[in-house]
């Protein structure tokens, strides 16, 4: 079933995704955080259809309450046998009742309509987040390692892969088409190697807790992370309903959807390895060799929920729990603070971790760190009790920690030899049953 035949409004129920209260009181502020990201203002239409649903639930408030009234009045009527006044309360009471049905649905279209329109609204950016158009425009936070010299051409992980007899992209194309590959032998539990060292650091040290979530989810969760309705063309969707996840942030985030959790439970930090999917679309003639860019791949996830208070602090924590991973396996890397036009459609902020490819001279995205605020919160109505009767939407937090193909390129690269052998890192070793190179 496509997105758009599906129920949205029982997806969205009555938590709108942006505070309109707060954008009828901030209209300026509203537009402001809309312009550094690159759109018109929207705060007029937004409050317009508000004051129209307002409007309307005062209306059906009304009418509810003469229909309370003309009930009551009923029961007068007849104890003082006025039959013909009672006979017009009734009639009143009848009309007053269908009436308040069609209002009911007129409101829930109402609803309908200003939520679709607050759904298509990027998350506004954080005060501290540079402007800008596109990547060219984010700000270097810090840079980590030496890119190492050789005294030979490096080569590329695809070139190191094929050479090797071990990275096979003509068969994996005869099997499923484009953007995949076959890995085989000790590649194959090079990749595996990766991902077990990062979940042993990440519940180890970082104090995530690991978790095996689904990989197929529904329309709710995907609509949660701020995945649908407007990026159904990113995802990859099966026969009958379900989506296949972009990343393990769509069911770690959606574990506390419609829950109210208890304040000394955040925050909450898990972590999960999975397989993840992406249609790629608009990324066409980019990274068409290789493993950099594929329909499936392998990710370490990082997810954190918290209170507001919290998150901020969260957000460092997370990045450098991330950053960690390429320290260990001795990997230069830099840390890139995104400007308002390369960050994510849910995202207040965001750190990119870059690492050094010698076979392309160049960093290249191994994770993406960000804070959301309350933005997947109020999709998800996803709340902790911060007092007795103090209920508030909590924070949330995504990382990659790390993309487990991207840093298995970053590892070949960094570590071949002049006679393409590629040398496992000291970190790597204990999952290596003894490996200490891979010679083909």
């Amino acid at each position: 079933m496509p997105w758009g035949t599906c129920d949205c409004a029982k997806l969205k129920g009555l938590t709108f995704v942006f505070d309109i209260k707060w954008i009828r009181e901030n209209p300026e502020a509203f537009d402001a955080g809309l312009k550094r990201r690159g759109l018109a203002p929207m705060s007029a239409e937004l409050i317009a259809i508000d004051e129209k649903r307002r409007a309307h639930v005062t209306g059906l408030q009304d009418m509810q309450s003469r229909r309370n009234a003309a009930s009551k009045e009923i029961g007068k009527a007849m104890g003082a046998k006025e039959t013909a006044l009672a006979d017009k309360l009734k009639a009143e009471v009848a009309t007053l009742k269908n009436a308040l049905q069609a209002g009911e649905d007129e409101e829930r279209r109402i609803n309908a309509e200003l939520n679709d329109k607050l759904s298509d609204i990027p998350n506004l950016p954080l005060e501290d987040v540079p402007e800008g158009a596109d990547e060219n425009d984010n700000v270097e936070v810090r840079k980590w390692g030496d890119p190492p010299k050789f005294d030979f051409a490096p080569k590329q992980h695809f070139e190191l892969g094929e050479a090797l007899g071990l990275m096979d992209f003509e068969t994996a194309a005869k099997i499923s088409g484009a953007r995949f590959v076959v890995l085989k032998g000790a590649l194959s539990r090079l990749e595996r190697a990766i991902a077990s060292f990062m979940l042993d650091l990440h519940t180890g040290e970082n104090g995530y807790t690991e978790y095996l979530p689904p990989f197929l989810v529904r329309d709710e969760a995907a609509y949660g992370t701020g995945n649908l309705p407007k990026f159904a063309e990113d995802l990859f969707q099966t026969t009958n309903g379900f989506w296949l996840i972009p990343t393990a942030e769509v069911s770690l985030t959606n574990m506390v959807r419609e829950d109210i959790l208890a304040a000394d439970q955040l925050p909450m930090r898990c972590t999960a390895w999975t397989p993840c999917y992406r249609s790629e679309a608009g990324s066409a003639g980019k990274d068409t060799r290789g493993m950099i860019r594929q329909h499936q791949f392998s990710k370490v996830e990082l997810v954190s929920i918290t209170t507001p208070e919290q998150s901020l602090d969260e957000h460092e924590r997370m990045t450098a729990s991330a950053e960690k991973v390429l320290q260990r396996l001795e990997i230069p890397y830099r840390t890139m603070l995104l400007c308002t036009g390369d960050m994510g459609f849910a995202s207040r902020k965001t750190y990119d971790i870059e690492a050094w490819l010698p076979g392309q001279e160049t960093y290249r995205e191994i994770s993406s760190c960000s804070v959301c605020g309350d933005f997947q919160a109020r999709r998800m109505n996803a709340r902790y009790r911060a007092g007795d009767k103090d209920v508030r939407f909590v924070h949330t937090l995504n990382g990659s920690g790390l993309a487990v193909g991207r840093t298995l390129i970053a590892v070949m690269e960094n570590y071949q030899q002049a006679d393409g052998s590629v040398v496992i890192p000291e970190a790597l070793k204990p999952y290596m049953g003894g490996i200490e190179a891979i010679t083909g």
